[in-house]
């Protein structure tokens, strides 16, 4: 059986996600397709032969033919301040119909709309696009920002805005908090596999929305078993655990364990994965169930503080969210 390539997830998460508060706030035309589709976290989708009474039903942000000059933009407010380090303007299902190029600029605004004074800094700019694909951009160096501009020329569709990056940094003291919230400042590292759902959505906030929502391999067929390396919101002393497969109910993992550490400085993620396969157990190998929140008390690590888990699930499967608290 051929071996999995580990996935490099950053420690970077999407600050355009709706979960986080993100919204659109401003746009020039949505007429064929609403732009606040362009956050949804869940993959784009074509229906075949759908329309509506503007024309044919698409999955992402599209505007009107353009008969004069300009171009067309939507503007971000993003639900939590943040750095953006990469981007990915998606045009899947778009052919034909996607724009020409793209461009994007970011600015700090206490307004929800930022006015027409306001400073923007681009930090990508114009980029050819192609039709049906991910376009991955690195971009400039930002500071901590509110709102992002998605240029679009001069019009077109795109069907998903990715704004990776990190969010502002929190600062807790004496606290028990979930040390598992995006909310808070945890972030993914690394898994081996996120086929069916990507795995920073085992960080997000509330309860999944369906199975789409949640982290999910593909089906084993060896005796390997999946994993996922989460860098915590801070390091702590562990007090409980929550493994959620909520709407898991076919799919969900037979077993699961932690293993966990304090790894201090900086390493790079391929480092941290290398050393992840011989931490201490934090939970024993336990068993799951379908649809259900599995509640655990940390009994092997009391004493140490930790920044990093390791999530082992046996032999694959969905879980919807990991939470896991203690004390700052």
């Amino acid at each position: 059986m051929k071996k999995n390539k580990n996935i490099i997830l950053n420690g970077l998460i999407d600050l355009a996600q709706p979960r986080l508060g993100t919204k659109v706030v401003y746009k020039t035309d949505d007429f064929f397709a609403a732009a606040k589709r362009i956050i949804e976290p869940s993959p784009p989708i074509f229906k075949e032969g759908v329309f509506d009474k503007n024309g044919k039903w698409m999955d992402g942000w599209e505007t009107r033919r353009k008969r004069k000059s300009g171009h067309d933009y939507l503007i971000l407010k993003l639900g939590k301040p943040g750095r953006i380090h990469k981007v990915d303007i998606d045009t899947s299902h778009f052919n034909g119909n996607q724009p020409s190029k793209v461009s994007l600029d970011v600015c700090s605004s206490k307004k929800n709309v930022p006015d027409k004074n306001q400073k923007w800094t681009n930090i990508l700019s114009k980029k050819s696009t192609g039709p049906n694909r991910h376009h991955f951009f690195n971009v400039k160096k930002t500071s901590i920002i509110t709102h992002a501009r998605l240029n679009i020329f001069p019009d077109g569709g795109v069907a998903r805005l990715r704004l990776f990056g990190e969010l502002k940094n929190k600062k807790f003291r004496n606290k028990t908090i979930n040390l598992t919230s995006v909310l808070n400042g945890s972030v993914p590292i690394a898994c081996n596999n996120e086929h069916f759902g990507r795995a920073e959505n085992v960080l997000a906030p509330g309860q999944g929305k369906n199975m789409g929502d949640g982290w999910e391999t593909r089906r084993s067929r060896g005796k390997n078993f999946d994993w996922l390396i989460i860098k915590c919101a801070a390091a702590a002393k562990i007090d409980k655990i929550q493994i959620d497969t909520h709407h898991f109910k076919g799919n969900y993992p037979d077993q699961c364990s932690i293993q966990a550490a304090y790894v201090g400085g900086k390493s790079s993620a391929n480092k941290i994965i290398n050393k992840s396969k011989n931490w201490k157990l934090l939970l024993n190998k336990s068993k799951l169930h379908a649809h259900k929140k599995h509640n655990f008390l940390n009994r092997l690590m009391k004493k140490n503080k930790v920044n990093y888990l390791r999530i082992n699930i046996f032999p694959d499967g969905g879980i919807s969210r990991i939470r896991v608290f203690g004390k700052i």
